[in-house]
């Protein structure tokens, strides 16, 4: 399966590259043509710092920043994110002047935040930041639960995304599915591969695979 691995580099930043497996992979809510491999994107501080700077680059300076949300272990990202907003001249309204970088928890599938975290979010303009989005069921969860804790989302960022806007919110992404061609996403009881015959590749999610 790795030896079908190749590379694409972002319109954004020719030196931001994304892994890609071509196959047949099950996720959480779907079954996709491709896995997307983020994982020195997020794990590697050179490539880190290169993400950041890029979805930096997509928020006005008027755009008011007081909390980043991290999904897909990717709190190294949204840290360096926030440096990057703040030397952009982008300004927090927290007390301290400063942005909070913080992860959500999960019971089974229903995302929280706990008492001490909730004032990081309650009031706060908030950045949502995710590794991929494909079928946007998990955005949608998210934008929920922030909207639960009285957040005012500002704007998504991510890495890859085939959803461009959700409402009024604008999805910033460094890839597309116009970047991938023959990428697709479809729901488990819908999927061609399945009614072939073929079998899964591996699970996968934005911390990595499991062969099956």
């Amino acid at each position: 399966m790795e030896r079908k691995m190749y590379k694409i580099s972002s319109r954004y930043d020719k030196d931001i590259f994304l892994k890609i497996i071509p196959g047949h992979f099950a996720t959480s809510h779907s079954h996709v043509t491709h896995h997307l491999d983020i994982v020195n994107m997020k794990s590697r501080l050179s490539e880190a710092e290169r993400v950041a700077h890029a979805l930096a680059q997509k928020y006005e300076s008027s755009t008011p920043v007081d909390t980043i949300v991290c999904l897909d272990g990717l709190e190294v990202v949204g840290a360096l994110l926030a440096q990057a907003l703040t030397k952009a001249g982008i300004l927090s309204l927290n007390a301290h002047k400063t942005m909070y970088v913080i992860s959500p928890e999960y019971r089974g599938d229903i995302m929280m935040f706990r008492d001490n975290i909730q004032p990081m979010i309650q009031g706060k303009n908030i950045i949502l930041l995710i590794g991929t989005i494909t079928t946007g069921n998990t955005l949608g969860s998210c934008m929920q639960c922030i909207r639960y804790y009285d957040g005012i989302l500002q704007g998504v960022s991510a890495i890859f995304s085939e959803i461009s806007k959700v409402g009024s919110i604008t999805v910033n992404s460094l890839f597309t599915g116009k970047d991938l061609p023959g990428y697709e996403s479809h729901k488990p009881t819908e999927c061609p591969y399945c009614r072939q015959g073929q079998k899964i590749d591996a699970i996968v999610n934005n911390y990595g695979y499991s062969k099956m």
